[in-house]
């Protein structure tokens, strides 16, 4: 038993306990130097860093976005202006359930469901901390809704805003366009910092070509704000800088008297001062609301405008294209006197219809018993077809090509406006080309032909035949066409005017020849045998002009054209050219009714109400 027994060893368990006394000793001392050291990297090393954040914490820079520029006709009448609003913004981090969020306020009625994916797509695209619009233009009924339910959502304010808007509306809507909401793709193309708490940006015509000018100058403001993100005071920053304002060339009441011609009806009217190439009215209808847009246009109500057979959402002025018909007449008839020495006074018998030598087809005249022996001036007067036909012949498809094209036809005019189409000139290597044909004949005579009075291939824009009216007026001097005339300081007001865009002039062999074009025109309007004569003889004024009707379909060779039996929409478009004062011209118009059947009965009136207008002769 007494060997069991072991002899407590008491150096050795005062070893052991200090050397873990030691071992804990210098364990916390590493503690304690990692702690040490910490502090002082955030408080000394770290300092100026960690304090910006804390100060950041309760010290907040907002973006100030910029006034949008205003937007003015030629004589200082408002076209675009800013008006207070309200508006729904949402700040993503403070809304704790996103989803939820957006459902609720859909089912109070203030969003629509199916924009919820689009708004959400939005968001994501923004940081974190920025106030997101998600619907503008709320009325008085949509705040006391959200009023009522404001404690269901958090993160959602309403705010008060300035917001676009349109005074003429519908009328103004395909030259001026409209502002809307920034969508996800525009924002990734976007300078974030330049459009930091800006909600719109222009998307089509002068709101979206000039965006640049009209948006200004993003400014910051330092806010003190609580734990909840709430401001508390401002402190300071920088201020923005409003928006240019534009000055365009439009006349308001010439743009109104271009739109109630067109009341009712589908097509076009572009009017252009000759001298500038400044844009005086510019009108496609249908049309729609451009409020309608910045106030936030539901996917539905969109999809509405898009599926109407009308297409007010097209813009026919600068991207209809349509057979000229007849108003390219007087083109050819200068290009005639150019380049092949054509003699004015040399007739050819109209019987009412024109054969190609060696050939049976009949092309037809509109008028079926003929006008007989018929000179230059009186072919353009009566729009005699027969007498074109042959010219055309004469020309050749190429002279003619060339000729259209020195008038800007065939190509886009350079216009300050987005989405412009180039129309058509064909030639024979066109058609080679688009039909992937590789033999030699690939044009035919009779495609000649009918080219000479506007038909076959050739396509124009209202745009271009305004233009090229235009520069018949200026006796072949071209200027491009321009939407905006001046640029206007929001600070001082002072307004600087850009001068006119020469183009490349249309020259002539004999100044005369432009005299014997611009005097049969005259006829047309004010002479006992030109075709418009019903509309142009009583005009206070001197005017000149040229008809047009384009076919929407070929009527058989052994058919007649009778409009009772056709739909409507498959009629004859009405086409109208015409400029004034003859001595001093000021205005040239280009008048495009899709279906209107007759240029001189249809379009030729709306023609006269527009000069009537913008020359102050009428009522």
């Amino acid at each position: 038993m007494a060997a069991n027994l072991r002899i407590k060893d008491h150096w050795a368990e005062q070893r052991l306990f200090l050397g873990r006394l030691i071992l804990s000793a210098l364990l916390i001392c590493a503690l304690s130097g990692l702690v040490i050291a910490r502090l002082v990297q955030l408080q000394l090393i770290d300092y100026d860093h960690y304090s910006a954040q804390s100060q950041g914490n309760r010290i907040r820079v907002q973006p100030v976005p910029p006034t949008r520029g205003l937007i003015f006709d030629r004589h200082g009448r408002v076209l675009a202006e800013n008006v207070p609003s309200y508006q729904l913004e949402l700040v993503p981090e403070q809304v704790p359930d996103l989803d939820a969020t957006l459902s609720g306020l859909a089912e109070i009625g203030l969003l629509d469901p199916v924009d919820i994916a689009e708004l959400k797509e939005l968001i994501a695209s923004h940081r974190s901390f920025d106030s997101i619009a998600i619907r503008q233009r709320l009325d008085d009924e949509a705040v006391a809704r959200f009023a009522v339910n404001r404690p269901r959502f958090p993160g959602v304010e309403i705010r008060a805003r300035l917001a676009r808007n349109y005074p003429y509306g519908p009328a103004f809507a395909h030259a001026v366009g409209y502002v809307g909401g920034i969508s996800a793709a525009e924002k990734r193309e976007l300078d974030e910092a330049e459009y930091a708490g800006t909600a719109v940006i222009g998307k089509v015509a002068v709101e979206a070509s000039y965006e640049r000018l009209l948006h200004g100058k993003v400014g910051h403001a330092e806010v003190l704000v609580n734990a909840r993100g709430r401001i508390m005071d401002r402190l300071g920053g920088e201020a923005s800088r409003p928006g240019e304002d534009l000055v365009l060339s439009l006349d308001v009441e010439t743009q109104l008297a271009a739109w109630q011609g067109l009341a009712g009806r589908r097509g076009a009217v572009v009017a252009i001062d000759p001298n500038t190439g400044e844009i005086l009215a510019f009108v496609s209808a249908p049309s729609y609301d451009s409020n309608a847009f910045s106030s936030g246009m539901t996917r539905r109500e969109f999809r509405r405008l898009q599926e109407d057979p009308d297409r007010p959402l097209f813009n026919r002025a600068l991207r209809g294209t349509y057979p000229p018909g007849s108003t390219i007449k007087p083109l050819l008839g200068l290009a005639a006197l150019d380049s092949i020495g054509l003699r004015p006074d040399d007739t050819v018998y109209c019987g009412g219809y024109y054969q190609l030598p060696g050939k049976s087809h009949r092309y037809r005249d509109w008028k079926p018993g003929g006008h007989g022996p018929v000179d230059l001036h009186r072919a353009i007067a009566e729009s005699c077809d027969v007498y074109f036909y042959d010219l055309a012949r004469q020309l050749g498809i190429e002279r003619i090509a060339s000729y259209l094209k020195m008038f800007g036809l065939g190509s886009r005019t350079g216009i300050d406006l987005g989405g412009e189409k180039s129309g058509l000139v064909p030639t024979p290597e066109w058609k080679r080309a688009a039909f992937r044909r590789r033999e030699d004949q690939v044009w035919y005579p009779g495609e000649t032909v009918i080219t000479g009075i506007g038909q076959g291939y050739l396509l124009a824009t209202p745009l271009q035949l305004a233009e090229a009216t235009a520069t018949i007026a200026a006796r072949g001097k071209r200027y491009r066409p321009s939407m905006l005339r001046g640029v206007r300081d929001p600070v001082s007001g002072d307004i600087e005017y850009l001068g006119p865009e020469p183009l490349d002039e249309v020259a002539v062999t004999e100044p005369e020849h432009w005299d014997r074009i611009i005097s049969a025109m005259h006829a047309v309007l004010q002479s006992q045998i030109g075709t418009a004569r019903a509309v142009g003889y009583d005009a206070p004024f001197t005017m000149a002009g040229k008809s047009g009707t384009a076919q929407v379909f070929s009527v058989a060779q052994d058919e007649e054209y009778e409009s009772e039996d056709i739909a409507e929409r498959m009629r004859d478009h009405a086409l109208f050219v015409a400029f004034a004062p003859l001595e001093r011209p000021a205005i040239a118009v280009a008048v495009v009714v899709e279906n209107g059947e007759s240029g001189s009965r249809t379009a030729a009136p709306i023609a006269r109400r527009v000069i009537e207008t913008y020359l102050g002769t009428g009522p």
